[in-house]
């Protein structure tokens, strides 16, 4: 999968907006707790088929976050 991406990164993409994502060493915002950044290591529209698919690589400090259908705010057109 790719490298490193940022949590906008992440919403304003089509292949992942909507979708559930697995993430290998992400980074949360410390005031916020919101996830930052991090590695996609898998996609999956079903959170049960990701997370066996994730159990079954042996990775063990994923964080499993849906990325919303909503293009995040700083990206949609205000009218």
């Amino acid at each position: 999968m790719n490298g490193s991406m940022t949590w906008s990164q992440l919403c304003e993409s089509d292949e992942y907006r909507g979708r559930w994502v697995a993430l290998d060493q992400c980074r949360y915002d410390e005031a916020t707790a919101k996830p930052v950044e991090g590695k996609v290591v898998d996609v999956d529209d079903d959170v049960v088929e990701l997370c066996n698919r994730v159990r079954d690589a042996q990775y063990r400090d994923c964080a499993i976050l849906f990325i919303d259908a909503r293009p995040p705010a700083s990206v949609r057109a205000v009218h």
